[in-house]
């Protein structure tokens, strides 16, 4: 059964992650206490920095426990190094917490290879997943879309986008409590003879085989804004450009608005009139209510937030984690996955008959 707000669920973080570290983690695990005050926290990192941010919130720290390292993971460092000289960092000491079992889940702001690297290692994968992916909400036009991968696998094989599919779908119905997800493989046209053969592949299993989301088809990258679909199936160095040119775009479109609105003393008066109308555009895309992408198929729920988000943001990445350990996503996954291994095998000699 799901967890209640009477029982505990204990998030370790990795305080010293991101651009500002203990400035944003802190007053985030703040705000999100007053939301669920059944949460406790393992707070990772240099004690000198924590405690004096700490003492500012008496809640919080009545419901956390320091764990005290002076080392971490800078953003620059490569994953490789920071598997071999990280293993006293917080980083590494959060992600340990939950593999050890005295945490439900951990949240960082840090290095994303290096924490992909770290968990993947230290948590493993899921019986049957055999590679985790980064999954986020994005907006839309009709609401949000789950996107994976965002950059954890530069290729993928049609196993394993036929798996990103499912966790997506999965994703998707307990973060975005969507009943049946539609299913999108993004793809350089709609049409079924485009694409490369991994494409083809994976959408022929996914058009027969039943799992918890119902397969769309191809879709194209204008799809994505528009909610074609609502969850959006690719490997992670495509994903990934999708990602960064949305977020290109988003902050290109924001730059032209404000030098229009400041080119006359008309322009300003308009500016000021429809100033409640873009505060409410404002709100539906601001990053920080989308911050926080999950690593799918882990066998532990860890959550990446973005590193230059402030305490807000890092909120909705601590939101993120709550809701997967609240709605027992790791468990819905494997029931899931074990059902579709019992309809189609995924091995290469099977999907070359496709």
């Amino acid at each position: 059964m799901p967890h209640s707000q009477t029982n505990k669920i204990t998030i370790s973080i990795d305080t010293m992650g991101g651009d500002q570290g203990v400035n944003i983690t802190i007053p985030g695990a703040a705000r999100t206490l007053e939301k669920h005050p059944n949460i406790h926290f393992l707070l990772f990192g240099d004690e000198s920095y924590i405690r004096p941010v700490l003492s500012r919130y008496p809640n919080l720290k009545s419901n956390s426990e320091v764990i005290h390292t002076p080392h971490s993971i800078s953003n620059t460092e490569k994953p490789s190094v920071a598997l071999r000289k990280g293993r006293e960092s917080s980083m590494r000491l959060a992600i340990n917490a939950v593999s050890d079992g005295r945490a439900d889940c951990i949240v960082s702001a840090g290095n994303t290879g290096a924490l992909m690297a770290m968990a993947k290692m230290v948590l493993k994968c899921l019986p049957d997943i055999r590679r985790p992916a980064i999954a986020s909400v994005l907006p839309t036009h009709d609401g949000e879309i789950v996107m994976l991968d965002l950059g954890a696998n530069l290729s993928c094989d049609s196993e394993v986008l036929v798996q990103f599919a499912l966790l997506g779908a999965v994703y998707a119905k307990v973060v975005g409590g969507k009943e049946t997800p539609t299913i999108g493989l993004l793809n350089i046209g709609s049409e079924d003879i485009k694409g490369h053969e991994e494409l083809k592949s994976a959408a022929a299993i996914l058009e027969r085989v039943s799992f918890s989301g119902k397969y769309h088809g191809f879709i194209e990258g204008d799809d994505i804004p528009m909610g074609t679909t609502d969850v959006v199936v690719t490997d992670g160095f495509t994903g990934n450009i999708a990602l960064k040119m949305a977020e290109g775009v988003a902050n290109l479109s924001a730059l032209y608005t404000k030098e229009a609105f400041k080119s006359s003393i008309f322009a300003m008066m308009g500016a000021l009139l429809a100033k409640r109308a873009f505060s409410r555009m404002k709100a539906k895309i601001d990053p920080r209510f989308y911050n926080g992408g999950m690593f799918l198929g882990l066998d532990g729920v860890c959550v990446k937030s973005h590193g230059g988000t402030d305490a807000i943001g890092f909120a909705n990445a601590l939101e993120v984690a709550y809701n997967l350990i609240e709605n027992e996503f790791n468990e819905k996954v494997a029931q899931e996955l074990k059902e579709l291994m019992n309809q189609e095998s995924f091995f290469a000699s099977d999907i070359e008959g496709v």
